[in-house]
């Protein structure tokens, strides 16, 4: 009889195609580790199993009154998976965040159930009180694991080192048949955050940088889809707010394509030769179909796990200069297909490993 295995800071209805990847990554983690007849639930932010939402609020409840409902309800999980949110394993979102995540770890550890982190970034930790919490939640975690070199050196630095350096989730997801010829060429991949926000950068120049993309495939005769990694949803982080202003302004010179399901992206991706995309899932489910991609990086959660697998192809959009140009270039480099397999072999092998020293790590 498999587990029953609760994943936390990941779910399968999320408007954020990247969430689901981290959620369905890790539930194909566990069952690779703990059998296919594990089951596996989903508790992020909103309210979920854990029969409430995880918010700031039910951290002072839970402090101010030494409630066990919450304690009493992970008690029925034989191991929980922290992803992190793949990168919130850090302060640089604010402490509230890591106090909320932390707070969760804490209480699964108290009712005596073994918490994975799950392979995801760490760190960094600029204050006093961040770096404290990540020392602790270091040492009391069963298993580390992490998905990138660079995450491992924090880990390192904060007095633990990790047990296990495999790499991102994604590549544990079953990969739909492939086509014989592709049905879509340049998939460039928009981001609605990027585009309407300066949280990472300017989004003039994003914009400018997005449209000079598309001019540069369409003058080399080379079809452009403009594809959605997170779907329509009421806040800022949705891709069709940038979607909808270059269809208006391109018109019928691009194609586009809206997902309703990580399946169908998937899918879709199989059956193309490229895909660009500052939405590093979209680029990761790419590279785990062995599709070659080159990602638009805002952050440095990019470039140490691409590189870890083998891809040295991590534009940075903060400092790396003449972009355009150098997307341009690549998408005509024809060894980029050979390369993309390898890097999915490569990362395959990781989650294999992975699979293997959670099974003897936690055994339930």
């Amino acid at each position: 009889m498999g587990a029953r295995v609760l994943v936390l800071w990941a779910n399968g209805e999320s408007s954020n195609l990247g969430v689901r990847v981290l959620g369905d990554g890790a539930a194909a983690l566990a069952r690779r580790a703990w059998g296919n007849d594990s089951t596996v639930d989903f508790q992020s932010f909103e309210f979920g199993p854990l029969g409430t939402q995880l918010s700031g609020k039910i951290v002072l409840r839970g402090l101010l009154t030494g409630s066990r409902a919450l304690s009493r309800r992970m008690s029925m999980y034989d191991a929980v998976i922290d992803t992190g949110a793949g990168d919130s394993f850090t302060d640089i979102y604010g402490l509230k965040r890591l106090a909320i995540m932390y707070y969760t770890r804490h209480v699964a550890k108290r009712a005596g159930v073994p918490v994975v982190l799950g392979p995801q970034t760490i760190g960094p930790f600029k204050s006093f009180l961040g770096r404290a919490a990540a020392k602790r939640t270091l040492r009391d975690a069963r298993t580390v694991m992490a998905r990138d070199s660079t995450s491992a050196t924090f880990a390192a630095e904060l007095g633990r080192d990790v047990d296990c350096l495999a790499t991102d989730v994604v590549f544990s997801l079953p990969t739909p048949p492939e086509s014989s010829e592709a049905t879509s060429d340049v998939v460039l991949n928009v981001s609605g955050l990027l585009w309407s926000t300066d949280t990472h950068g300017s989004s003039a120049a994003y914009q400018e940088l997005t449209r000079q993309v598309i001019q540069g495939c369409l003058a080399a005769n080379r079809r452009v889809t403009l594809m959605a990694h997170v779907i329509d949803n009421p806040s800022v982080d949705n891709d069709l707010q940038a979607i909808r202003p270059l269809i208006a302004e391109f018109g019928d010179a691009v194609e586009v394509f809206i997902p309703k399901e990580l399946s169908e992206v998937r899918s879709f991706i199989s059956g193309s030769n490229i895909v660009i995309g500052a939405r590093m899932h979209a680029c990761l489910n790419a590279l785990s179909l062995g599709k070659p991609a080159i990602p638009l990086a805002y952050s440095r959660k990019f470039a140490p796990l691409l590189a870890d697998i083998g891809w040295p192809y991590t534009i940075e959009l903060n400092s790396d200069s003449a972009i355009a140009d150098r997307v341009l270039a690549l998408i005509s480099d024809d060894r980029l297909l050979a390369e993309a397999k390898q890097v999915r072999d490569n990362a395959n092998s990781r989650l294999e490993n992975a699979a293997s020293h959670l099974a003897d790590q936690v055994q339930v």
